[in-house]
């Protein structure tokens, strides 16, 4: 006990150097936006949180920036809030969010970027197994002309038939489909700049997808290696039924990013191929009458029949989402396309 005690002294002093006024003689405390904004999920990890915590802490005072912690916790059952209650209390730069039920990771870190202040963006997990001290290397990577900066557990210390193997195949598939080349998509350790997560809306798991996101609109992706730890503390949320939900999850990602705008090309496509399939099994099957088949004993006339029906069903649910398309984009005055600059437009407000 006396060694946390003298380690939250030391937390204590680093947090209150941090709220003093800045160059500009602004305070952050004083609703100036901090440089950084570091946000964690939490979900029964209490034994983990005071040592995070001094990792996180040790990790800000060599960047010597100004900064947020924001904790979510997502409707913890063991004493980890009033951990968070007791950090919040030490440190004036530690927010925290009690979500009133377990809403699952995607919604809780969904809940640390609508809170976030900062012009930097940096989630991560709250088990030990990420390294704070990696957060410096993410920034310098940012610094280097790139909008989001990607963790990948290179020499992950995860069990390989359960957790790596599963990774590597999802990992592949998504960036195969999503566009965006990275190892290692699960891991919560990024870094994003602010104008990029803005207008992200998250469901599902989709947490994991926040580059390809980002990637829509133009941000300039890439990846670093970073360290990864077995948990030593707590037990693991995850297992290999979240595999097959990503999956569903990267369908509906492959959806949106192809044909957002322009539902009709891809229900279209399905329409024309079932109208395809029924002139063949029509024809087909008024061939075979011609020799002398009767068409009752013939189930192709039947799939001709079905095939078309489901032909005009595609057509026509492709239209409706072409309206929906319009009307979702209209009615908010919602851009079709993203900015990165303007040049020439000082005189325009």
């Amino acid at each position: 006990m006396k060694i946390y005690d003298e380690e939250e002294t030391v937390i204590s002093r680093r947090a209150r150097v941090a709220e003093e006024p800045t160059v500009e003689g602004a305070a952050v405390g004083a609703g100036v936006a901090p440089e950084l904004s570091v946000f964690l999920p939490v979900l029964n990890e209490e034994p983990n949180l005071k040592p995070l915590h001094l990792k996180i802490d040790e990790a800000l005072a060599v960047l010597g920036r100004t900064a947020e912690i924001i904790y979510v916790d997502d409707g913890s059952t063991d004493g980890g809030l009033e951990v968070l209650r007791s950090l919040a209390a030490l440190d004036p730069r530690v927010r925290v969010i009690a979500l009133r039920r377990n809403y699952g990771q995607t919604a809780a870190m969904a809940a640390g970027i609508d809170a976030a202040r900062g012009q930097v963006l940096i989630p991560m997990d709250a088990d030990l197994q990420n390294d704070p001290a990696d957060i410096g290397r993410l920034l310098a990577k940012l610094e280097e002309g790139f909008d989001v900066v990607s963790g990948w557990r290179k020499e992950r210390q995860d069990r390989m038939v359960s957790r790596r193997i599963p990774s590597m195949i999802a990992n592949w598939i998504i960036s195969f489909i999503g566009g965006v080349k990275l190892h290692d998509y699960g891991c919560s350790l990024k870094a994003y700049r602010r104008e990029f997560l803005k207008e992200v809306k998250l469901y599902g798991e989709m947490h994991r997808f926040i580059p390809i996101y980002a990637a829509w609109v133009g941000a300039r992706v890439t990846e670093i290696p970073v360290s990864h730890y077995k948990r030593t503390m707590g037990r693991s949320k995850y297992g290999l039924t979240r595999t097959f939900k990503v999956m569903l999850d990267l369908m509906t990602i492959k959806f949106m990013a192809s044909y957002h705008t322009k539902p009709i090309y891809i229900f279209g496509m399905f329409g024309f191929s079932s109208f395809i399939i029924s002139v063949i099994a029509g024809m087909w099957a008024l061939i075979r009458k011609l020799g002398g088949e009767s068409f009752i004993r013939n189930p192709l006339l039947v799939i001709a029949i079905v095939m078309f029906a489901v032909g005009v069903q595609f057509i026509l649910m492709g239209l409706l989402a072409e309206m929906l398309v319009r009307t979702y984009h209209e009615s908010q005055a919602k851009p079709v396309y993203a900015v990165r600059e303007r040049i020439g437009f000082a005189d325009e407000s």
